[in-house]
């Protein structure tokens, strides 16, 4: 019978601290439902209350971080993460949002630590390795932070935004002096990866390999898919000149609004104001689905199509009576064909104006593939290119683009025309 009635007890003390518990995992449970609805203002006073109640509950502590990170309360969100680890969710989860806001914090030693702590624990997780690649590259050690981008995508082999990063960091690692790294680093990437277009493209650029005679559709269409948000401020910040140095070769013509025009390439529609005036009919085309987005919402155009350049011109025969193409051409290495297209899709007459990055005469080559992905013609190679596709030259102009890495870019800005008979 003393039995029954100890075990009467302790049953009893268990339902009492369970009752006392309640009200804690009631308040986090709320706090949880709000975060979840992305109201973190009003989950983070509930978190609050719920470890006051009991501040033993770890995932509440980590939880009450992922809210304080999202007001902005850097510092706090990391003792709170901190917290969650000290009470028991000694997981790689916990120590990955710590490094995460860490590095927000720019606390970069303590960011690294936390990362690898969380990669100890969770090799798995991919991203992981990639943050903590972003941490590095951050802090200027690229060839680690590659590394650390290879592993992530080990992990997760078709993920763009890791195959964009490591792209980007070895370009980085290239132009700051290690080009002999970055090139070992590429082969890597395109031995790893021989499907993925960055690999293939941007690796091919960086090792010194031989690259496609255009950039592939699908490297040209992920790489401004992922850009497309950031794409004008960016721009912006180069002073890229190619649009308005393309309106200066129409700037002789008084615009009537009867041309029907295409802009090729159109990107986020940074042509359009220029090009609207001269238009009866506006149209763009571009690969990206996420730059044509941008451009729509400008209002300036009649008509965007999602499509491969020179099929697109092909398959308008006799239908412009200009096309600009802004920047467009420096993804064809080999021009043939895309200015044979485009002088079928002009009228007798119509016009054609371009810009290409131009290569130093003293290469030798009629064009380059460059690290950052881009080809740079020979202004010889241009003019034997436009008269084989059965235009006339012009105009052939020396103008800045833009700068890149605080340099100077210097390109060609062409006008071409099909003859009239």
């Amino acid at each position: 019978m003393a039995g029954s009635r100890s075990s009467l007890r302790g049953g009893l003390r268990r339902g009492l601290a369970g009752t006392a518990l309640a009200p804690a995992v009631k308040l986090g449970r709320q706090a949880d439902v709000l975060a979840a609805a992305g109201d973190a203002a009003g989950a983070e006073p509930l978190y609050a209350q719920a470890l006051a109640a009991d501040p033993t509950l770890a995932g509440t502590h980590n939880n009450h971080g992922n809210a304080l990170r999202a007001l902005g309360r850097l510092d706090e969100a990391a003792a709170a993460y901190r917290a969650a680890v000290s009470h028991g969710l000694h997981e790689g989860m916990a120590h990955y949002n710590l490094g995460s806001v860490l590095r927000q914090a720019e606390r970069q030693d303590e960011a690294e630590a936390a990362f690898r702590q969380a990669l100890a624990l969770r090799p798995d997780h991919a991203e992981a390795w990639n943050n903590c690649g972003n941490l590095l590259r951050d802090l200027g050690r690229f060839g680690r932070a590659a590394v650390d981008y290879r592993r992530a995508l080990a992990l997760r082999p078709d993920w763009a935004d890791a195959h964009d990063n490591l792209g980007a960091v070895l370009y980085l690692l290239h132009e700051q002096g290690g080009e002999e790294d970055a090139a070992a680093l590429a082969r890597l990437w395109r031995r790893d990866h021989p499907d993925n277009p960055l690999a293939r493209h941007i690796g091919a650029a960086i090792a010194g390999e031989e690259a496609d005679p255009r950039a592939p559709d699908d490297y040209v269409r992920q790489t401004f898919d992922l850009f497309a948000d950031e794409f004008d401020r960016k721009l912006a910040e180069l002073d890229y000149r190619a649009p308005a140095l393309l309106a200066g070769l129409l700037s002789d013509d008084e615009p009537a609004g009867d041309l029907d025009v295409l802009d090729a390439g159109c990107g986020t529609g940074l042509c359009a104001k220029a090009l609207r005036p001269y238009a009866r009919r506006l149209v763009g085309v571009d690969l990206s689905d996420g730059m044509l987005n941008r451009a729509r919402a400008r209002g300036l155009y009649d008509g965007l199509y999602a499509a491969e350049l020179v099929g697109f011109l092909a398959a308008h025969r006799l239908a412009f009576d200009l096309i600009m193409a802004a920047d467009v051409f420096c993804y064809f290495g080999v021009l043939d064909d895309a200015l044979t297209a485009a002088c079928t899709a002009l009228r007798p007459g119509g016009r054609l104006a371009f810009t290409v990055e131009m290569l130093d005469p003293a290469d030798g080559r009629p064009h380059r593939v460059a690290t950052h992905g881009r080809y740079a013609h020979a202004e010889a190679y241009i003019c034997t290119a436009v008269a084989n596709a059965g235009l006339v030259l012009r105009r052939c102009d020396h103008d800045r683009l833009r700068f890149e890495s605080g340099e100077p870019v210097t390109g060609l800005v062409v006008l071409a025309e099909r003859p009239a008979v």
